[in-house]
């Protein structure tokens, strides 16, 4: 069953109950009963009660027609003395739906509407209708028409307010619902960003350093010129086709639009070897070991990728030609990212310090629940090292 027929079963349930509500009490009131046919009072009942199993289809006819309905019945005399607030339990009903439905600015003139003839209608009912209906000795409540009135209000202007509340709250949490996606959606473009400054950095950097080389041999070593060019090629190729992939999932994101799974950002450990020839074919001598990471889930195995290109970014930047040493592990429930290079020949290069690339690779880290540390080595060079808790089967905990 789906929700808006559970919901109109539900509303016809309770029309039902109301219309059974209503002619008991007609029939069976505190005070004098209503001295007429039984077929008038089912019928008065019905009236009243039976549309409000279409309230939420029509909310504002629905609480004029059982507010009017319950108005004229009441000051015509159908009704229990001593109970008449039941007789306005529909129309309470028909206002809690309007103030659900509608904005204050419409709902609070249904309030006003609803209150005046319920009030006027029990004046009525006291002044005109109970005088002429038969005594009753001995009265199981007051009938006393200031405290019907004050009683019958009240009850609208609960189930108005409870209305009111319950849409202030679905209100407040579509608010959230969509702060939280848009905070979602900027979370996402910001790692967008970051892929992309990773992106750009390392290929334009091992390309600068390529043509500087080609630029300086092009007239003594051509052949080395060439392999220079093919690693330009190969790299600025590579970046390209990264850069796609990351504007692929930000075009979908912006359109609503599917990007093919080929498309789809998946760097990983998997693909650090190819990391290292980039950086070897920029002169720098790379020993890569990797282990216990073929259980890391994609995000995580990203950020182990991130981390080891821009610190060897960095390492060709800062310290090339020299020698590197690149750790990806899982060891003891932890991962474990070290990059440690023994600096430039001349020691007195630019060593990296707290650049963009690495405030990067800290907030991407930051947000697995790990930390890391930068800095230089005592022997010399530079280190960086980036420790993220996992669970035994590679999930974040």
């Amino acid at each position: 069953m789906t929700v808006s027929r559970r919901l109109l079963v539900t509303d016809l349930l309770w029309a039902v109950l109301l219309v059974l509500l209503v002619a008991y009490t007609v029939t069976d009131p505190p005070g004098p009963a209503y001295p007429g046919p039984a077929g008038v009072v089912w019928s008065t009942a019905a009236l009243v009660a039976l549309p409000v199993a279409v309230r939420r289809r029509w909310p504002l006819v629905v609480l004029a027609a059982v507010s009017l309905t319950a108005a004229t019945a009441t000051a015509a005399g159908v009704a229990g003395a001593g109970m008449l607030v039941v007789e306005f339990l529909p129309a309470a009903t028909a206002l809690y739906t309007v103030a659900v439905a509608l904005p204050a600015r419409r709902s609070v003139p249904a309030l006003l509407a609803g209150l005046a003839p319920a009030a006027a209608a029990v004046a009525v009912f006291y002044a005109a209708r109970l005088p002429a209906l038969p005594p009753v000795a001995d009265a199981e409540v007051p009938l006393w028409a200031p405290g019907e009135i004050g009683v019958t209000v009240a009850l609208l202007a609960i189930f108005w307010s409870v209305g009111r509340l319950v849409r202030w709250r679905r209100d407040v949490a579509a608010r959230l619902a969509r702060s939280l996606a848009h905070a979602a959606v900027v979370d996402e473009r910001l790692r967008i960003a970051r892929d992309l400054h990773d992106i750009v950095g390392h290929s334009m950097s091992l390309i600068a350093v390529k043509a500087t080389v080609a630029n300086h041999l092009a007239d003594t070593r051509p052949e080395e010129v060439r392999a220079a060019l093919a690693v330009i090629e190969e790299t600025s190729r590579s970046g390209l086709a990264d850069l796609r992939r990351a504007l692929g999932v930000l075009r979908a994101e912006g359109t609503g639009e599917v990007v093919p799974a080929d498309l789809a950002p998946a760097a990983g450990p998997a693909e650090l070897a190819e990391l290292v020839e980039r950086a070897e074919d920029a002169g720098v001598r790379v020993t890569l070991r990797v282990g216990g990471v073929d259980d890391l889930r994609p995000a995580l195995g990203l950020t182990a990728y991130r981390v080891v290109q821009e610190a060897l970014t960095n390492v060709i930047r800062h310290a090339a030609p020299t020698t590197c040493r690149v750790a990806v592990e899982v060891v003891a429930g932890v991962l474990r990212v070290e990059v440690t290079d023994d600096g430039p020949p001349d020691r007195a290069a630019t060593l990296p310090g707290a650049g963009r690339g690495l405030v990067g690779m800290r907030e991407r880290v930051v947000l697995y629940g790990g930390t890391l540390t930068t800095g230089p080595r005592p022997e010399g060079g530079f280190r960086v090292h980036a420790s993220v808790p996992v669970t035994p089967s590679g999930r974040t905990a």
